[in-house]
């Protein structure tokens, strides 16, 4: 089977909800589900997250970051992270270990490596998506950065069917859209229980279409992946050797104007926030 095969095999499947779940992805979605619940109380959210190292540690450390730590204290515990952040956050962030464990069992390099490039784009997109909601499009800022940890979960979920399927992601994947990104990234979602405005928001993602100046959820998540430094290795335009996005040639965006700055200058005055947030995201 060549690889447009396995692919169109793969997003068949997914349309037909037949989708195959890593077994250590378990805990994380019990989690990610009971945010869904209005009946949760905080104290169970606190015990369920003590239960998952990886994603107590990020909780604390997101808490912790510059973009949720105004004050400046520094916390220790989840059940502080947990009051801190608000269920919203908690939400995306247990979505967040659903999305990055999807390739956690991967012993191929190659693929481990496609993975963590994917979750670094996705980090960079996250915390860009936060800054962009709250300084420029006005959307919430818990949304943006929700929608953000997703709109890759299509290709997480792609490289975590790779090793059943040889050569699936070797050589050119700018076809990966049109071939299969939109069934497969819709079924995973739909089976992640997103939200119609976030689903709505990660399409607009996958059309491309940025309006300027950017004002609705999707043009945030737009704006923040084209200004992400680290692309997805699924969609490998105009990189260099390490990953990066080389610079625009020509008017970029980030000459854009708003208000009475550019949006350069939010980016820079607002960097010591994007990288904190970033660094908390990686994991």
């Amino acid at each position: 089977m060549d690889r447009v095969d396995a692919l169109k095999r793969i997003a068949a499947q997914a349309e037909r909800g037949e989708l195959i779940f890593p077994t250590n992805i378990d805990a994380a979605l019990k989690i990610q589900q009971a945010f869904g619940d209005s009946d949760t109380h905080i104290e169970k959210i606190a015990r369920l997250i003590q239960a998952e190292p990886l994603l107590a540690a990020r909780i604390v450390a997101i808490a912790n970051s510059v973009a949720y730590n105004r004050s400046g204290r520094e916390i220790a515990d989840v059940r502080s992270a947990v009051g801190r952040l608000g269920f919203r956050t908690l939400h995306a962030l247990a979505t967040a270990v659903v999305t990055r464990q999807f390739a956690s069992m991967i012993a191929d390099p190659q693929l481990q490596a496609k993975a963590s490039q994917l979750w670094e784009h996705t980090a960079h997109v996250a915390s860009l998506a936060h800054l962009i909601a709250q300084r420029i499009t006005l959307v919430d800022a818990e949304t943006a950065m929700f929608a953000a940890i997703v709109h890759e979960v299509g290709g997480f979920y792609l490289i975590s069917q790779a090793p059943s399927h040889p050569g699936l992601l070797d050589g050119d994947l700018a076809g990966w859209v049109e071939q299969g990104e939109r069934i497969i990234g819709r079924a995973v979602l739909k089976r992640l229980a997103v939200p119609e405005q976030v689903m709505e928001a990660v399409e607009d993602c996958w059309n491309g279409f940025l309006t300027l100046p950017p004002v609705t959820l999707g043009d945030t998540l737009l704006l923040a992946n084209q200004l992400a430094p680290v692309v997805s290795p699924l969609n490998q335009q105009r990189t260099d050797d390490e990953g990066r996005e080389e610079a625009l040639e020509g008017p970029s965006l980030i000459d854009h104007v708003v208000g009475d700055e550019t949006l350069a200058g939010i980016l820079e005055k607002s960097a010591e926030e994007i990288h904190s947030l970033m660094m908390a995201l990686r994991f």
